[in-house]
């Protein structure tokens, strides 16, 4: 068994997320919040969720949840937390905790539209995962909650993305120390 698939199985098995199999997602076209790079924050009193700031978007994005139009709350405006490929990124291999926003309810800034509050859950021990970032920095494994996911998850996301006819993946470049 390939180790991404192992760390996947884990996850299956009650170590945090769901298995994701690769028919699971969606491809929808709609107002989104996109994460992929969004730094997150603490919710006071509350362990396992974190609040992190997000970008508004347009356009096809991919998710696992069905496709569902940007909707008026009384708190306003409300998007979920999608997914759009990404060109580059680097590994973490630690245990430090990271922010899980696919598919998380979000809340459009009313004083900026082009950006979004999300309540993203707070994971950690899940295997490697990727920081999404155009140059390499070691701090950024080691410092602050990133919204990320784990590589099982990437390849996961990207393999579907391959026979999509809306949306295709990158040829994503995997960033890594030159030392």
């Amino acid at each position: 068994m390939k180790k991404s698939r192992l760390v996947c199985l884990l996850c299956a098995l009650g170590f945090g997320m769901p298995l994701v199999a690769a028919d699971s997602f969606v491809v929808c076209q709609s107002t989104y919040a996109l994460c992929t790079t969004a730094k997150c924050i603490p919710v006071p009193g509350k362990t396992d969720t974190v609040s992190c700031a997000c970008d508004v978007k347009s356009g096809y994005s991919a998710g696992q949840e069905a496709c569902q139009s940007a909707k008026q709350t009384s708190e306003g405006e409300q998007v979920r937390s999608r997914y759009f490929p990404v060109k580059s990124h680097m590994v973490c291999s630690n245990n430090r905790p990271w922010a899980w926003c696919l598919d998380k309810v979000c809340l459009v800034d009313k004083n900026d539209p082009s950006k979004a509050q999300c309540a993203c859950s707070l994971v950690k021990d899940q295997g490697p995962y990727i920081i999404v970032t155009d140059t390499y920095n070691e701090s950024d494994c080691e410092t602050g909650i990133t919204s990320s996911a784990t590589v099982a998850q990437d390849h996961e996301i990207t393999d579907f993305l391959k026979n999509n006819d809306h949306l295709k993946a990158f040829p994503a470049t995997v960033l890594t120390d030159h030392k």
